[in-house]
């Protein structure tokens, strides 16, 4: 159906998604309606955005909607998806900006990994109309998007290697949920700090029902791996959750000093902020981000102190930088796995292939983001001591 200008209005919302869905009326579990009403006001009250900026954020959240209604009509129809089993995930997390993605992408090399590239996670619901024995629309819309991305923010290039067609982050499967990482658009201290107060159990409930729309569709088209790899900086604040949802999780912990990550994410998501705003402010980036991950670093450490040391393997930036296949190697005896030799050579092609695609350094400035080195040495104080000083310490020795 044809798309047209909405408000940002809860109800408008949802009766537009419906439209653009032949009718669909079902969006499944309802707790999603409390985040869209919070985020609804943080949006029109806070983040100051742009007519364009208005309109681009109501986009979002309707596609969003569509979403959920078309994954509800699914599983009416075939109630066998939700028996597809999500066993053993493995999921990879830390800061913003320590490797997560090229260790994902390096991993997601051995096809005894489900991944979710970017088309799936940002059109999970196959199209209306789709022929199954066509190339699939979705990844040309999500390459037609990644493009007008990139020519719209060509330096987020340097700050995120964007590809339609490589696992990018569930974290944009749980914006259906909207008890996720909104405020990556937009200036919304208000959602942020209600959503630290959220139990987070329906976004991962979620998470996982689309796990197993996304498994089911894979296994449609002959896709068939033995356990998910997935990644995000998201889970640091929901690690709790995270766990309880998948409880046979296995969790890959990257590490880098939050004295050159912070600033770096701020950058990026001011970087997205100007495209929704035009008075965006590096500094309430800078700041609100950096908030946001101390405490999600201390809640995960506190976390990690009550679990098994064996359910997490700890990975270091400037090794997974600088040696990423020894790495990717190391991963294989902590999942209880075989790195065959076919596997690693895939890894070093693709590595090579990447290498080929050099991107420019990301330039920014701390203090540009309202961010100080003595502020972030205060704000991860216990981070860095348990993490980054004793590496540090020894490379140093």
């Amino acid at each position: 159906m044809d798309k047209q200008s909405v408000a940002l209005e809860s109800q408008a919302l949802l009766a537009e998604a419906s439209r653009r869905s032949a009718g669909l009326a079902e969006f499944g579990d309802p707790s999603f309606r409390a985040g869209l009403e919070v985020l609804l006001r943080s949006v029109n009250e806070e983040a100051q955005l742009s007519d364009a900026g208005r309109a681009l954020f109501a986009e979002r959240i309707v596609e969003s909607l569509c979403n959920r209604l078309t994954l509800e009509a699914y599983c009416a129809r075939h109630p066998e998806i939700l028996n597809e089993a999500i066993e053993r995930p493995v999921v990879i997390v830390g800061l913003p900006r320590t490797g997560t993605t090229m260790l994902h992408r390096i991993l997601a090399r051995d096809p005894r990994f489900y991944t979710a590239n970017y088309w799936e996670v940002r059109f999970p619901s196959p199209f209306p109309g789709a022929a199954p024995d066509a190339p699939d629309p979705r990844i040309a819309a999500a390459k037609t998007e990644v493009g007008m991305m990139i020519q719209a923010m060509p330096e987020l290039l340097a700050m995120h290697p964007l590809d339609a067609e490589l696992p990018d982050e569930e974290v944009i499967l749980m914006e259906h949920s909207f008890l996720s990482a909104m405020d990556a658009y937009a200036n919304l201290p208000g959602y942020v700090a209600w959503l630290g107060r959220q139990d987070q159990t329906p976004a991962y409930a979620y998470l996982k029902r689309q796990l197993q729309f996304l498994q089911w569709q894979k296994r449609q088209r002959g896709e068939v791996a033995q356990r998910w790899i997935l990644k995000s900086p998201h889970h640091v604040h929901a690690m709790p959750t995270l766990f309880k949802v998948f409880p046979d999780v296995q969790v890959i912990q990257t590490h880098r000093d939050p004295l050159q990550t912070i600033p770096s994410m701020g950058s990026f998501a001011y970087t997205i902020w100007r495209v929704y705003s035009d008075v965006a402010d590096p500094a309430k980036a800078g700041r609100l981000w950096a908030d946001k991950f101390a405490a999600g670093m201390r809640n995960s450490m506190a976390f990690r102190d009550g679990m098994p040391a064996a359910r997490f393997l700890d990975v270091w930036y400037l090794d997974a930088v600088t040696k990423p296949i020894e790495v990717a190697e190391s991963v294989y005896p902590f999942l209880g796995m075989e790195l065959g030799s076919e596997v690693r050579q895939r890894m070093l092609d693709w590595m090579e292939l990447s290498r080929r695609d050099q991107r420019a350094a990301h330039q920014y400035s701390i203090e540009k983001m309202g961010l100080t080195l003595a502020g972030l040495e205060r704000d991860f104080a216990g981070y860095r001591a348990r993490y980054i000083l004793p590496r540090q310490a020894g490379a140093a020795a």
